[in-house]
Formats: C-alpha cells, sequence, structure tokens
C-alpha cells in the first residue's frame, strides 16, 4: 500500500492537529461558556428591558391619572374663580350705584350750602346797603350831636335786627 501524501492529506492532518489543539486547550468549552455567559447578559438585558418597559407603562398610566385630575382640578378653579368674578362684578355695580347716590346726595348738599351762603351774603350786602342809606338820610336831615347819637343808634338797631 503506497500512501500518496496530497494536500488533501496535509490538510485533514493539520485540521485534526488544529482541533486537537483546540480540544486540549479547552476552547469549545470556553466559546460554549462565552456563549452561555452571553446568552445570560442577553436575557439579563430583556429582563431589564421589560422591566423598565413595565415601570414606563406604570409611569405613563400614573401621569395620565394626575393629568385627569389636574384638568379636573383646573376646571373647579375656573369654574369658582367664574363664580367669584360674578359676585365681585355684582358687589362692584351694588357699590358703584351706592357710591353715585353718596356723590348725588354731597354734591345736593353742596349746592344747598352755597344757595344757604350765597343768600346770607346777600343779606348781608342788604343790611350794609340799608344802613348806609339809613345813614345818609338821617345825616342828611339831621345836624349836630343829636344827629349823630341817633344814626349811631340806629346803625346799630338796624344790625341786630337783620342779623
Amino acid at each position: 500500500m503506497h500512501f500518496e501524501f496530497d494536500a488533501t492529506f496535509w490538510a485533514l492532518v493539520g485540521l485534526v492537529i488544529f482541533l486537537g489543539i483546540m480540544v486540549w486547550l479547552k476552547v469549545p468549552g470556553q466559546i460554549g461558556k462565552s456563549l452561555d455567559n452571553r446568552a445570560d447578559k442577553i436575557r439579563n438585558e430583556l429582563d431589564e428591558a421589560r422591566r423598565f418597559r413595565e415601570e414606563a407603562a406604570e409611569l405613563l398610566a400614573d401621569y395620565q391619572r394626575r393629568r385627569a385630575e389636574a384638568e379636573a382640578e383646573a376646571s373647579q378653579i375656573v369654574a369658582a374663580a367664574r363664580q367669584e368674578a360674578d359676585l365681585v362684578a355684582r358687589d362692584g355695580a351694588a357699590k358703584m350705584a351706592e357710591f353715585v347716590i353718596r356723590r348725588t346726595a354731597m354734591a345736593e348738599q353742596k349746592i344747598a350750602q352755597a344757595e344757604a351762603q350765597a343768600i346770607s351774603a346777600v343779606k348781608a350786602s342788604a343790611v350794609d346797603i340799608a344802613v348806609a342809606a339809613a345813614g345818609k338820610l338821617i345825616a342828611a336831615k339831621a345836624k349836630g350831636r343829636i344827629a349823630d347819637d341817633l344814626v349811631a343808634r340806629s346803625i346799630a338797631e338796624v344790625k341786630t335786627r337783620l342779623n
């Protein structure tokens, strides 16, 4: 039997030696261990991703619930504000009416005071004119010391009666 050592034989020998070295160095176990570690790592990442997804779903539900509560509270606040604004508007209108009534009464009172002051001023002016006229008439008709006494008494008497 004659063996021819051709390239295929040497390739087979090299492959067997290579596989032997790989088995001797426990490379298949290390590859399996590495693949198992990678599979565990991927499984852990998938579990963590699933957990994050569940937490995100819970957070979303929580935020949606909070948003609904906030919208309800905002609606209540707006309704309360509208009621308060209506109340303030009605109160303001009532106060404005009272203010107008008070201001009108004060204006009428001031007008009455001005009329009274004008009447007093006219009376005082009439008294002064009457006293002056009486003084001139008496002075023209009476002469001397008697006239002076008569004029002074008459002026005093007119002043006391008119005031």
